[in-house]
């Protein structure tokens, strides 16, 4: 994808360089996912906001998908942020979609508020470097795959403040590594914030995402 300059996803092509994280396949089951609860609960997707948005990817695909009034794409990189908003000129939903630099929460106002949260955030171990494949660990940013030592710092601190920027009713999901799953919903649970917490497969049946609905404020 660096070599050619472009990744597919869903039905997108996005510039990909050196700049960003590659897009997985299986990151498209995530966008999935939101667009099912939408579906489901028969409302639009309405505010939205993804934290760490690399190519674009996943707010690219809500904004050509769904009935968003906004999505604030955040990332901690001003370069992935370049490559974002040159994706989404390149599919012209540049009006639906708002650019933020910072870590976490950084980027938001506060008492900020949203109907959908959504990401893909950094969740490999420092002390699994060694095992990744070469063309990620020699290639890929460092800042998109390490989360401390057990790969759950960047996402831990986000279901902790994810209840204060999340409507009553509004939906989180979240990508994770092989075997956090579990831990990611116990703390959701542990917030008292969330109700109907529940852990989904990706594409080869292994826990990759999990999602939950805030509860009453």
């Amino acid at each position: 994808q660096y070599i050619i300059g472009r990744t597919g996803f869903r039905k997108l092509e996005l510039k990909t360089d050196p700049r960003v994280l590659i897009p997985r396949p299986e990151t498209e089951v995530l966008v999935q996912e939101v667009l099912d609860w939408a579906s489901a609960a028969g409302k639009s997707l309405g505010r939205v906001w993804e934290m760490g948005t690399g190519t674009g990817a996943v707010a690219l695909s809500l904004a050509m998908a769904g009935a968003c009034t906004t999505i604030v794409a955040t990332d901690s990189s001003p370069d992935a942020l370049s490559v974002a908003a040159d994706n989404a000129e390149r599919y012209d939903v540049s009006g639906l979609l708002e650019f933020r630099e910072g870590s976490l929460f950084e980027p938001l106002e506060e008492g900020e508020e949203f109907d959908v949260i959504v990401s893909n955030p950094p969740y490999i171990a420092e002390g699994e470097k060694g095992e990744l494949q070469p063309e990620v660990r020699d290639w890929e940013p460092p800042e998109a795959l390490f989360a401390g030592e057990d790969g759950l710092d960047v996402i831990r601190q986000l279901v902790a403040g994810a209840p204060e920027h999340l409507l009553a009713g509004g939906f989180l999901a979240l990508e994770c590594g092989l075997g956090q799953a579990e831990r990611i919903a116990a703390d959701l649970n542990g917030t008292g914030a969330f109700a109907a917490v529940r852990i989904r497969p990706d594409l080869t049946g292994r826990p990759r995402f999990v999602i939950a609905e805030r509860g009453a404020v």
